[in-house]
C-alpha cells in the first residue's frame, strides 16, 4: 500500500513539474481522419508511431473546425468557451456569428477562455503561431509573440513549414518555445471528394511529404533533441450524399415558429417567441414555450435525426449551457444533413455526434518528452491537448476541462 501511494505522489510531482527545457511543434492537419494513416501511405506518421506515439483523439461536440481547434487551444468545450459551430446565433445582440465574416470571426468578445498562447505569454514564454483560430484575434487585448494574419498572408504550405522552422532558428532569447501550423487539408479534399478517394488519398500523401521534409529540416537544428512535434488534427470525416438530407421546409412547414436555423450538422434551432394572450401582448411582452413545442412534437418522428430541447440535450455531448446554444438542436444520423440546400456532387461531411467511429481523429507524437513505440489503447479527449502543452512548456495551466492524467501513459518521464 505505502508503495503505490509513493508512486502516486511520484506521478503528481512529475505531472505538475512539467518538461520545461524542451521545444514543441503542434501540427492540425484539418479532417485528419484517424484511420488515414492506416488507409493510405504515410511513411512519416508511420515513423512518428515507430519511434514516438500514436493514439486516437476523439473531438469534442460538434466536431466541426472553429469550435475544435478553439478547444485545443483553451482544453475547453465549445459549449465553454463560446464558439458554439461554425456559425451561431449571438442572442444578446441579435446577429449570427461566423467563421466567414471577419466582423464576427475576428471579435475577441466571442472567445472565451485562457488560449496556450496567453497562458505561455502571462509566465514568461515565447509562442508562434501560424494561422491557428482564434490566434489572430486580440483575445484580452494580446496576440501569441508570433502571429499571421490569415486574411493579410496566405502562405502555402511550403512557406508555413518555412516559418516554422524561421521561428525555431531565432536567437534563443527570441524563440518561442510553442509553434502551433495550421493546415486547411485534407479537409477540403474530404469534403468535395470523400474521405476515402484518391484525391483525398493524394493529398494526405503530399502533407506527410511535406512534414517528413520538415522534420528533416528540424532535425538538422542544434535544438534538434530537445523539439516534441505532435500532428493531430480537429475532427474526422464521413461519406454523404445529396439524398441523405432532412429538409426543414418539409418538416417544418410552418414558418411562424421559427427565428432562424443556423447550420446543418449540427442544427441549431432558434424559435420565435410567442405573444401572450392578453394585455402584455400590446406591451411587446413575449414567453417562450408554446412554439419549441411545436417544433419538438413536428420532429418527433422524423428519420434520420434527433432533436432536443436546450434542456434536455444528452450529458455526454457536453453541450447546452452556452446562452448561444439554439431552443432546439437537431443533430443528423452520421451521413446525413439538415438542410434544404442541395448539393451537386456526393463527398464528406462532419459536425456529427464527436463519439462517432468517422469523426475520431488520427495523433502522432515524437520528441524527447514521449515515450518511443508506444500505442495508446484508448482514446482521449482533445481537451487533454491544452494541459498536455502546459506541460511540456513547464507551466501553469488556466482552468481547464481536460486532464493531464489521461495522458501521463504517453509521456516518458
Amino acid at each position: 500500500m505505502k508503495r503505490f501511494v509513493f508512486a502516486i505522489i511520484g506521478l503528481i510531482v512529475v505531472l505538475a513539474a512539467g518538461a520545461g527545457d524542451t521545444y514543441t511543434v503542434i501540427v492540425s492537419l484539418d479532417g485528419l481522419r484517424w484511420d488515414y494513416p492506416e488507409a493510405f501511405n504515410t511513411p512519416f506518421l508511420d515513423s512518428m508511431a515507430r519511434d514516438g506515439v500514436k493514439a486516437v483523439m476523439s473531438p469534442s461536440f460538434p466536431s466541426s473546425t472553429f469550435p475544435n481547434h478553439y478547444t485545443l487551444a483553451t482544453g475547453l468545450t465549445p459549449d465553454h468557451h463560446g464558439i458554439i459551430a461554425n456559425s451561431f446565433k449571438v442572442r444578446a445582440e441579435g446577429k449570427i456569428y461566423s467563421m466567414g465574416d471577419r466582423k464576427t470571426s475576428r471579435n475577441a468578445k466571442y472567445y472565451g477562455g485562457e488560449p496556450i498562447w496567453l497562458t505561455a505569454q502571462r509566465q514568461g514564454v515565447k509562442t508562434g503561431t501560424i494561422f491557428w483560430v482564434g490566434s489572430d484575434v486580440a483575445i484580452r487585448g494580446q496576440h501569441p509573440t508570433y502571429w499571421k494574419d490569415y486574411s493579410k498572408h496566405r502562405l502555402t504550405y511550403v512557406q508555413r513549414v518555412d516559418e516554422v522552422l524561421r521561428l525555431l532558428s531565432l536567437p534563443e532569447v527570441n524563440r518561442p518555445r510553442l509553434v502551433m501550423c495550421y493546415f486547411e487539408q485534407p479537409d477540403g479534399s474530404g469534403h468535395h471528394n470523400g474521405p476515402i478517394s484518391r484525391t483525398t488519398r493524394r493529398t494526405v500523401e503530399d502533407l506527410d511529404t511535406l512534414l517528413a521534409s520538415m522534420w528533416q529540416r528540424i532535425r538538422r537544428l542544434d535544438i534538434a533533441p530537445r523539439v516534441n512535434l505532435i500532428v493531430t488534427g480537429d475532427h474526422g470525416m464521413t461519406w454523404t450524399e445529396n439524398c441523405r438530407a432532412v429538409r426543414p421546409s418539409k418538416v417544418l412547414p410552418n414558418t411562424k415558429w421559427i427565428d432562424c436555423i443556423v447550420g446543418n450538422v449540427p442544427a441549431n434551432i432558434y424559435v420565435k417567441s410567442s405573444p401572450r394572450p392578453n394585455a402584455q401582448a400590446k406591451a411587446g411582452h413575449y414567453k417562450e414555450g408554446e412554439y419549441v413545442d411545436s417544433v419538438m412534437e413536428a420532429l418527433a418522428h422524423v428519420d434520420h435525426i434527433r432533436a432536443w430541447r436546450k434542456a434536455d440535450i444528452p450529458a455526454y455531448l457536453g453541450y447546452g449551457s452556452n446562452p448561444n446554444v439554439g431552443d432546439v438542436l437537431v443533430l443528423p444520423d452520421v451521413g446525413w444533413s439538415f438542410t434544404d440546400h442541395v448539393y451537386t456532387h456526393a463527398g464528406g461531411n462532419h459536425g456529427y455526434d464527436h463519439t462517432a467511429s468517422d469523426m475520431q481523429v488520427a495523433f502522432r507524437a515524437v520528441g524527447p518528452d514521449f515515450k518511443r513505440g508506444y500505442a495508446k489503447t484508448d482514446r482521449f479527449p482533445n481537451v487533454d491537448i491544452y494541459p498536455l502543452l502546459c506541460y511540456l512548456l513547464g507551466i501553469k495551466p488556466a482552468p481547464n476541462d481536460g486532464h493531464l492524467t489521461d495522458l501521463h501513459d504517453i509521456l516518458a518521464h
